[in-house]
Parts: structure tokens; C-alpha cells; sequence
């Protein structure tokens, strides 16, 4: 004997039972609508997205391209940068307002499934939840609250499920995601280089050895007690360390004697 679950299921399979007078027909007006998904986590994820986008930018253009002697290095690394910034956030908006394939909410009305011209026997899928018919590989987003054609998934950072209208814009979001972040991993690298050779003193405003006692804005204020760690290669700090400790054994040795 089938139980109450599978017969549901199988009642909500046939097109005899699907109940077409249950279903209010589907909204008119709104097929030019902009999409957009009014989920709080979806928002915040996206406004972080962007954030870390800017945030990358920021810091590649302030702390690695402005302080450089190259000005051709600076140039080109910077356009190629920021070309591929605009081409990530222009994917990330078209993946986050696209339609995704959603299916007409109340589309199971009994004119629609009339016109489906069904054989006898022929399987129909209803959504029970959303109250329309569901074609080949659609799902139920209960964040979108639709039914989606082709649906991979629901993905928070664009804040908008990843289904067959939206699947090309994701796909070259991650792709320039993943080109930027290639890009400045190969930056940075070529940034330590460079301000190792330069005694860290003179990269950016923004280094953490900006307060370097050889730096002009240190002369004119207090030592900060940090300094000793900015340069590896400045035997200053350390010379001054091991003069102060030889006077003090020396003092030590004096008094003892």
C-alpha cells in the first residue's frame, strides 16, 4: 500500500488531479519588471561583494600603482586592473537583477493546461507551493519563492538564484573574480620586491614602515617604538640595542670590581 506522501505526489503528477480551480491566474503587468530578490542576507552578501571589489581597487591603485617609479607599469597594470573590476561588477549586476527563468506563479489554471494539449496518461509536474506548472528541470526556490528553469542553485553573493537566463553572467563573474584576484596576487608579489629593495621606506604612505626614522615625517616627532622591526637590513636600531647592553655589563663588571 502507497503511502499518504507518495500518493500526494503522484496525485500532483497527473493531469487529472491537478486541481486547476485552486490556482489564481498568474499576475498581468509585470513581465517588464526589474528582477530583484528582497532577501536581507542576499542584500548584505551582495553589498559585501562589492565592498571587497572596491576595497581591492583602493588598495591596488593607492598602496602598489601610485607609489611606483614605473609609470608604464603603473599605467597598464592599473587599466587592465580596472578593466577587469568593471567587467566583474557589471557581471555581478546582471546576475543579480536577470530573471533567472523564473516560471509564471499560478501559471496550473485549467485554460493553460487545456492548451498543453495533453495525451492521456501524460506526466505533468505541479509546484504545490508556488501553484504552477514545473517543465523539465525546474525547481523550487523557497528564497525566490518560484519555480526556476534549470536551476543550479541559490547563490546569497548575488542574491538571486543561478538558473538558465542568469547562468552565463555568473559564470563570467566568478571568472573575472578569479582573473583580478590572479592579478593581484602577481602584484603584491612584485610589490614585497620592491620595497625590500627600497628599505621599505619609500612604498607607500599607507606601508607599515611609513614611520621609518630615515622617513622626514618621523624627524620632526617621538620615536615610535616599532621601528626597530621596518627594516631587517638597518643595523641601527640593533647596534643601538647591543651598545646599551655592552655599557651595562661594562657598569656591572665596574661595580662588581
Amino acid at each position: 500500500m502507497r503511502s499518504p506522501a507518495r500518493r500526494c505526489r503522484d496525485i500532483e503528477r497527473q493531469a487529472g488531479f491537478l486541481q486547476p480551480e485552486h490556482c489564481a491566474p498568474p499576475p498581468a503587468g509585470r513581465s517588464h519588471a526589474m528582477w530583484f530578490i528582497r532577501d536581507a542576507c542576499g542584500i548584505v552578501c551582495g553589498l559585501i561583494t562589492w565592498m571587497l571589489v572596491f576595497y581591492a581597487e583602493f588598495v591596488v591603485v593607492f598602496v602598489m600603482l601610485l607609489p611606483s617609479k614605473n609609470l608604464a607599469y603603473s599605467l597598464v597594470n592599473g587599466a587592465l586592473f580596472n578593466c577587469l573590476a568593471f567587467l566583474a561588477l557589471a557581471s555581478h549586476f546582471r546576475a543579480m537583477c536577470t530573471d533567472p527563468g523564473a516560471v509564471p506563479k499560478g501559471n496550473a489554471t485549467k485554460e493553460f493546461i487545456e492548451s498543453l494539449q495533453l495525451k492521456p496518461g501524460q506526466v505533468v509536474y505541479k509546484c504545490p507551493k508556488c501553484c504552477s506548472i514545473k517543465p523539465d528541470r525546474a525547481h523550487h526556490c523557497s528564497v525566490c519563492k518560484r519555480c526556476i528553469r534549470k536551476m543550479d542553485h541559490h547563490c546569497p553573493w548575488v542574491n538571486n538564484c543561478v538558473g538558465e537566463n542568469n547562468q552565463k553572467y555568473f559564470v563570467l563573474f566568478t571568472m573575472y573574480i578569479a582573473l583580478i584576484s590572479l592579478h593581484s596576487l602577481v602584484m603584491v608579489a612584485f610589490h614585497f620586491l620592491y620595497c625590500f629593495e627600497e628599505d621599505w621606506t619609500k612604498c607607500s604612505t599607507f606601508s607599515p614602515c611609513h614611520g621609518h626614522p630615515a622617513h622626514p615625517a618621523v624627524l620632526r616627532g617621538p620615536p615610535l617604538p616599532h621601528l626597530h622591526l621596518c627594516d631587517v637590513r638597518d643595523p641601527g636600531p640593533l647596534h643601538l640595542q647591543r651598545r646599551d647592553g655592552h655599557r651595562a655589563v661594562e657598569k656591572g663588571r665596574a661595580k662588581m670590581g
